[in-house]
């Protein structure tokens, strides 16, 4: 896991895991006029703000994360030494999302902390949806990878890190919130719920309601898929 090793051996994990901690921690229990209700605010067992918050959070850390993952290599000319190393380019890219991955999940994985202290405090104790919870993460993380497969295609088309960064939010927001804003012009046709599935944040919906339907699973898994995918056409496009 060199590229993993990589990130730790520098500020960046560090850096990432700080912010996303920092940002949802005080949003969470601490709260924000007017932006965000803190847990005690809404008197509810909930980390909803969590994750209302994780997603605005996540959509902003993971292309900064991304944004150097190819373009970088793209403009110091190391991406032909990569690309001529008896590995794949999807051993190559591969490695690159699963250490991204990795690096957010540490992110969140710490933010279980709340989960149990709000069981705690739950009256009575317990008194939290625990389906409702663990399927939400599981719609951050499935979003998560969503975004870093996004962004690692954002890098492989440029080789500057702010266009990555710039196009890998773009189209992040437009696939998360976008796509479902869209649909809201067409919802008295039949592109309207069309629109609205192929949105992210319709399936995170429904999994944080504790519903973990095979097809909001398989959407995730096909959107990182097509993304990569893309990816190595983009990689194997310097060849050609």
């Amino acid at each position: 896991m060199k590229e993993l090793r990589a990130y730790f051996s520098s500020l960046i994990a560090y850096i990432v895991i700080i912010i996303f901690l920092a940002a949802t921690g005080i949003l969470t229990w601490i709260g924000i006029p007017s932006l965000a209700d803190s847990v005690f605010d809404t008197g509810y067992s909930s980390l909803d703000s969590l994750f209302s918050v994780g997603i605005w959070v996540l959509l902003l850390l993971i292309p900064a994360i991304t944004m150097g993952s190819f373009a970088e290599e793209k403009r110091t000319g190391t991406i032909e030494l990569l690309l001529t190393r008896p590995i794949t380019n999807f051993q190559l890219i591969g490695g690159k999302f699963l250490a991204i991955m990795l690096l957010v999940s540490f992110a969140i994985l710490p933010t279980l902390v709340y989960y149990f202290t709000i069981y705690l405090l739950g009256s009575p104790v317990g008194n939290i949806d625990s389906a409702g919870t663990f399927g939400s993460y599981i719609g951050l993380v499935g979003l998560a990878g969503v975004f870093c497969s996004i962004g690692m295609f954002a890098s492989s088309i440029t080789n500057s890190q702010i266009v990555s960064f710039i196009l890998a939010l773009t189209l992040c927001f437009f696939i998360s919130v976008g796509l479902g804003w869209v649909s809201d012009f067409f919802m008295w046709s039949p592109a309207g719920p069309i629109l609205k599935l192929l949105g992210a944040d319709e399936h995170y919906r429904v999994m944080s309601k504790g519903l973990l339907d095979s097809r909001d699973l398989l959407y995730f898994v096909s959107v990182v898929a097509i993304m990569l995918l893309a990816t190595k056409l983009s990689l194997d496009s310097r060849k050609w």
